[in-house]
């Protein structure tokens, strides 16, 4: 018996999400398509903030070598998306060299609207090959929030960065309004970890890490994350300096230590120490309009944490996108 439907004509991993401003200013889903092993699911409504919520699964809670992802996503303007994840991505060993599991990305922003992708960091298993590629364009009046992560692997097993190669590449393209003029790159973050491939004599993957268990890049752009955007770069500004060293007296450090400080000194005060038994390390700097922070820590909770802590001592991304936007950094 002949179908009466017709055939699809997405391909396996293919997925699309369109999310358009309704008339009463509340962002909702246009259409939202995946084909397996890619997975969206968005809740009913919106977040009180007018968000749409989608979350970004795959069947089995990870991609088995070869497992290709496509996904494009379109925020029409004046509309808000946000992004989670409900754990790790696990990326599952390859079974050969040529044998790639690949994740693409690609993201339209237009004037006015915002995208706030904060996912749980990947988790390549030992033996594993990765390839991503994430590409945003936005227009001049475009916002976007993207934290992209990675961990070590298992430490319950062992692994400790004993994965053959993961390659993550994110680029933000600034889209032309004009059919005459050409987008402009703004920023190509590009990181490759390679464990099979070595130079002879060259360290170690697990030892190029120096102790990091888990690495990761936030990028901002666009008017909705100017606010964590400068606070960001004000906090990195206030960091101790390698080398720093306090020449005042013992009586005059006692007397400014005696000044009251303000909430924010605090959290700061306490903040700074647990970066410093938790072996974070991190950076924050404009480029081309874009805050890019880099971080990395000594385990993944402490990553997770400090990330955390920062976005909601800032407070601005939850009034935005919603606290549902924050529950992987939590």
């Amino acid at each position: 018996m002949t179908s009466p439907f017709p055939k699809s004509s997405s391909l396996p991993g293919e997925g699309r999400i369109v999310i358009k401003l309704s008339p009463n200013n509340v962002s909702t889903i246009e259409s939202i398509t995946y084909q397996y092993p890619l997975k969206l699911i968005s809740p009913a409504s919106t977040t009180e903030t007018g968000t749409v919520l989608v979350f970004l699964l795959s069947y089995g809670g990870g991609l088995v070598g070869g497992d290709r992802i496509n996904l494009s996503i379109d925020v029409h303007p004046g509309a808000r998306l946000s992004i989670v994840t409900q754990g790790h991505t696990k990326i599952f060993r390859s079974v050969a060299p040529d044998i790639v599991t690949r994740q693409n990305l690609n993201v339209e922003i237009k004037d006015g609207a915002a995208l706030c992708l904060l996912p749980d960091p990947v988790q390549p298993f030992k033996s594993s090959i990765y390839e991503q590629t994430q590409v945003f364009k936005l227009t001049s009046g475009a916002s976007l929030c993207l934290l992209d992560w990675v961990t070590q692997g298992r430490m319950a097993r062992g692994e400790n960065w004993s994965l053959s190669r993961w390659i993550g590449r994110n680029e933000v393209w600034s889209a032309s309004n004009t059919a005459t003029s050409k987008d402009r790159l703004l920023v190509r973050d590009a990181i490759i970890l390679d464990g099979a491939n070595r130079p002879i004599g060259s360290p170690t993957l697990q030892e190029s890490m120096y102790g990091h268990a888990i690495v990761g890049t936030l990028i901002l752009r666009g008017p909705m994350t100017k606010s964590i955007s400068d606070f960001f770069l004000s906090e990195f500004s206030a960091l101790p300096r390698l080398g720093a060293r306090d020449f005042r007296s013992a009586e005059a450090r006692e007397k400014d230590e005696a000044i009251p400080q303000s909430p924010l000194e605090r959290w700061r005060t306490i903040r700074l120490a647990e970066e410093k038994d938790k072996q974070i390390l991190w950076s924050a700097a404009n480029v081309r309009g874009c805050i890019v922070v880099k971080f990395g820590a000594a385990t993944v909770e402490a990553a997770r944490n400090w990330i955390g802590s920062m976005l909601l001592q800032e407070g601005s991304i939850e009034q935005q996108f919603g606290e549902e936007a924050l529950m992987c950094v939590r």
